[in-house]
């Protein structure tokens, strides 16, 4: 009976945050119609800090009790997932279009955020001045999207629809509705999911990369395939940005200073076909570089080909695909 109340908890949560995802979405165009700003820049700001919070507050969470390779494992196992589960089906259900005056500088930061934090993490520790370091590049990131509100037509209304203050006040209540509900359905996701995974035995190790990854990127994954539906592949392109930039800035930069110690990398023994690496940290040597790889695919295919086509997302989720098994072999 304990059991069968797990897996009900798990798709009440699955329900509640398609649900949440679409209201969400729905209020970010109506703001981007509303006041002209492109849905690349919402998606980069306001949708992805939203869809954020899940990471962020698992791996706040995690940092302040001790569990630092889970905040870090969620952080970076969610830039992964963002991009091979997420942007890989966005792509494959529908190509994506990019506009390289917003994409290609966000996507450079965004592997620059990758490569500083691999950086500060290759002495095994992310202190807190590492920490008010990453946090100084999600400043800049902020900055960078307003000032390219100035550049745009914000504050024109170009839709046929009368701007009323009841208008105004249902939006803002999807708007905030459904992020509610987006945060409440992941929230029963990851909760019920890591009982689930406990019932069949799953390391930590791989639900901290693997089923809280996703659980907490679950948003970010409703929100992009409804947007994407709804023909607005502006805001998943931005969001999936947006959600990786704040990911190794505002959920690894505020974790760090939560835990007291800063951020451990820490070590494991790896299986590799029939020899053991003993003390390999498994971060440093697997989880960042397979997100690199995800990333530098991402930008140069969007910069030089100005879209992500059904090819491109195919080969996220083959790389995807390939880590997750690659997670499992190293384990068993």
């Amino acid at each position: 009976m304990d059991n069968f109340i797990v897996f009900a908890m798990f798709f009440l949560g699955l329900i509640i945050i398609i649900k949440g995802g679409d209201l969400f979405v729905e209020a970010a165009i109506w703001i981007a119609v509303i006041t002209g700003i492109p849905t690349i820049i919402i998606g980069a700001t306001l949708v992805s800090l939203a869809t954020t919070l899940p990471e962020f507050f698992v791996s706040t969470i995690a940092s302040s009790k001790g569990y630092t390779e889970m905040a870090i494992g969620n952080a970076i196992g969610s830039t992964i997932c963002n991009m091979g589960l997420i942007l890989g089906a966005c792509a494959i259900i529908s190509p994506v279009a990019i506009r390289r005056k917003f994409f290609s500088f966000k996507g450079l930061l965004m592997i620059g955020s990758l490569m500083i934090f691999y950086y500060f993490a290759s002495d095994f520790i992310v202190d807190e001045i590492e920490g008010y370091m990453l946090l100084m590049i999600l400043i800049l990131y902020i900055i960078i999207n307003i000032s390219e509100l100035r550049g745009t037509t914000a504050g024109v209304y170009t839709t046929k629809e009368k701007l009323t203050i009841l208008l105004l006040a249902t939006n803002v209540l999807k708007f905030t509705i459904g992020a509610g509900m987006i945060i409440l359905g992941a929230r029963l996701l990851v909760d019920n999911g890591v009982t689930i995974a406990n019932i069949f035995n799953v390391p930590e190790q791989i639900i901290s990369l693997t089923l809280i990854a996703l659980g907490t990127s679950l948003p970010e994954l409703i929100t992009s395939i409804t947007a994407v539906i709804k023909g607005h592949m502006g805001i998943s392109v931005g969001n999936i940005i947006g959600a990786n930039i704040l990911n190794l800035t505002m959920v690894l930069g505020t974790s760090s200073l939560l835990s007291g110690k800063g951020l451990m990398i820490s070590v494991r023994d790896l299986h590799i076909l029939d020899h053991v690496l003993v003390n390999v940290p498994q971060t440093l040597v697997l989880d960042i570089p397979v997100s690199l790889l995800m990333m530098s695919v991402l930008v140069l295919c969007g910069t030089y080909k100005r879209m992500i086509d059904r090819i491109h997302g195919f080969l996220l989720l083959c790389i995807y695909s390939s880590y997750l098994f690659a997670l499992y072999y190293i384990t068993f």
